[in-house]
């Protein structure tokens, strides 16, 4: 029956997802779903849409989306520094007034406004962004996520990791995108794709092989082993509901 109906799946583009995306290749029949790699905020639209069935999507936009279930043993989490999502400013912490926000993440814009007004006691203005962000001559302090933070280390004197923050202030891990479904699914499905996700995390420097730039694959797998963590265990349950009641307030 998938074979005829494939399983749309939405995946973050970003490279904490290469292993996942390398299992699902490995292990998944092909023709049993179709796959999309995007932002995590289109991640989010796409399952709020039902235009996929399964998204990787920020722990932000967990209750938009009807009848969502978290699917999945993995998520995209941190136990301390993550490296790669950054509050990076030109003026020390007690000198931002305003901050810009990367649009691509609602769960990283809602973390910097949780800990600005529970953690660093901040009122902080907050702005969208132009086609030319991040520009350091405009966008003096910053919210900048994924892999493009790299980019940009040089231009930011003051850098303030969100996760390791979070950490500090709550003593328990963060969780920046779940597996969701906005249906039920079968279960045999679900269970490969469980699977398949495992595997995908058993064979991280397979993955790098195929989907990072050779360039790089050292740093990636420093990064994907030591500071993103998969598990969704009991800890990460405690960190993710803690941050969903905190983001009740900001509503």
């Amino acid at each position: 029956m998938l074979k005829n109906n494939p399983i749309k799946i939405s995946a973050v583009s970003y490279a904490n997802t290469f292993p996942f995306i390398y299992g699902m290749k490995k292990v998944m029949d092909l023709s049993t779903f179709v796959l999309s790699q995007d932002v995590p905020a289109v991640c989010a639209e796409k399952l709020q849409a039902g235009q996929v069935d399964i998204g990787l999507i920020p722990l932000a936009k967990l209750n938009s989306i009807p009848n969502a279930k978290i699917i999945s043993d993995y998520c995209i989490g941190a136990v301390g520094e993550v490296k790669t999502v950054l509050l990076m400013s030109r003026v020390p912490l007690d000198e931002i007034e305003n901050v810009y926000l990367d649009p691509e993440s609602r769960s990283s814009v809602n973390l910097i406004k949780v800990l600005a007004k529970h953690y660093w006691n901040k009122d902080w203005t907050w702005s969208g962004v132009s086609m030319d962000f991040p520009n350091p001559s405009v966008h003096q302090s910053i919210v900048l996520i994924g892999d493009k933070t790299y980019n940009h280390r040089t231009n930011y004197p003051y850098i303030y990791d969100l996760a390791e923050a979070w950490t500090d202030f709550t003593g328990k891990p963060f969780v920046f995108a779940v597996w969701v479904a906005n249906r039920e699914l079968p279960n045999d499905f679900l269970k490969t794709f469980n699977s398949a996700l495992s595997f995908g995390l058993q064979n991280i420097p397979s993955a790098l092989d195929v989907y990072g730039q050779v360039e790089q694959k050292e740093e990636l797998l420093d990064y994907l082993n030591n500071y993103i963590s998969y598990n969704l265990d009991d800890a990460k349950r405690e960190g993710m509901n803690l941050f969903l009641e905190f983001l009740k307030e900001l509503e």
